[in-house]
């Protein structure tokens, strides 16, 4: 996910922090300080209050953190490559390199994360009941992360996808009809009308005067229905990809540039001339980069008739893909890298260019057409 720090890595997954988390982290640990724990905690100091509060947050965190890990490491342990878990705004999300192959499968990486938060509010409960002080930070803590874990629990597991209760769902409808595309969209559904009941009653109680778990609701909600939109559209995509290769939506006969022509050949023939942004450099057929406009770009201009292109292109990293390549690879690697073209090689000789225009052209075509 763009725009996150990678801060540990676990059992081999990565974990990183969206920008977007700071924000929620901040508002959870305010609302806490502000409003929770002392209508919940009378007498405290206001420092009290506030470290109480950002351990809270914190571990907070870290049971979403588990409950992601859960999933990732169930995942692994069936064979799934996971590639990383990234925190943001609404909780935590881990990125599998590819969808469960059966429904079975996906029931088992799916149940993982509630039963995680289950046994975490257990385990949390469990420290409660040691006896400590009725009022001290330490027990309000526990009390919170107790609530907090079942709460976890209990909305993952709504059968609404893409919550962890509509993976579930979608697996059961899977395994009965034996039809995933049917499965997903039953469940897409079923996640969009409890978004729309969310964003219902989370305006129903900012105007009865409860703003904040309102404002709370009414976001998840948002969140939940254009997340199952997503996920309905993404299966769609990848069902169109299902038997394409990329030679079928290919350029197999892109502009080409030598290493050694000077850039000013480069702008006059192929970005001006051809309207183009990028071209493949290469050499007696064998591709060695790829130069775009952002490279010419950090060439001064009065130099471009003595600048190489070899000296503007980007050598590596080299995203390629190869003819026989099934479309969904190469569009998860352009999206995966945020690269907007992907030079077709075999065995590093060029044999066409995939472009990010290319992709949308063949979508829009087939939908046009209307073939399923």
């Amino acid at each position: 996910m763009k725009g996150s720090l990678r801060i540990a890595r676990i059992a081999g997954i990565d974990v990183a922090v969206h920008y977007t988390w700071l924000f929620i982290f901040f508002l959870i640990t305010w609302s806490l300080a502000a409003a929770y724990f002392p209508a919940e905690y009378p007498g405290w100091s206001t420092p009290v209050y506030w470290i109480t509060s950002i351990v809270a947050a914190l571990l907070l965190f870290v049971s979403v953190l588990l409950h992601e890990l859960a999933h990732s490491l169930v995942a692994k342990s069936r064979g799934l490559p996971v590639k990383s878990i990234t925190l943001f705004l609404l909780g935590g999300i881990s990125n599998l390199e590819s969808e469960p192959k059966e429904p079975g499968l996906e029931f088992i990486v799916a149940i993982a994360g509630p039963l995680s938060s289950l046994a975490l509010a257990a385990i949390f409960w469990g420290v409660d009941s040691t006896g400590l002080t009725a009022l001290s930070p330490v027990k309000a803590t526990t009390d919170y992360l107790v609530t907090i874990n079942v709460l976890l629990a209990a909305f993952n597991i709504l059968p609404g996808f893409p919550l962890d209760g509509g993976r579930v769902l979608r697996s059961i409808i899977w395994g009965a009809t034996g039809n995933l595309k049917q499965a997903t969209n039953i469940a897409s559904i079923v996640g969009q009308a409890f978004g729309w009941l969310m964003i219902a009653l989370g305006v129903f109680w900012s105007l009865a005067g409860n703003l904040m778990n309102g404002i709370w609701l009414v976001l998840i909600g948002w969140f939940l229905n254009s997340a199952a939109e997503s996920a309905r559209r993404e299966l769609e995509l990848r069902s169109l990809w299902l038997n394409v290769r990329v030679a079928s939506v290919m350029n197999d006969r892109p502009e080409t540039i030598g290493s050694a022509a000077p850039v000013e050949k480069l702008v006059n023939e192929i970005y001006i001339k051809r309207g183009l942004r990028t071209a493949p450099v290469v050499d007696d057929g064998r591709l060695v980069g790829i130069v775009t406009l952002t490279d010419v770009r950090k060439i001064p201009q009065s130099a471009w008739d003595v600048t190489p292109v070899s000296q503007a292109m980007t050598r590596s990293p080299l995203y390629t893909v190869k003819p026989d390549d099934n479309m969904s690879l190469a569009v998860n690697l352009m999206a995966e890298h945020g690269v907007n073209q992907l030079p077709v090689v075999t065995e590093d000789r060029l044999v066409g260019l995939l472009c990010r225009a290319d992709v949308i052209r063949y979508v829009q075509v087939h939908h046009e057409l209307g073939r399923k």
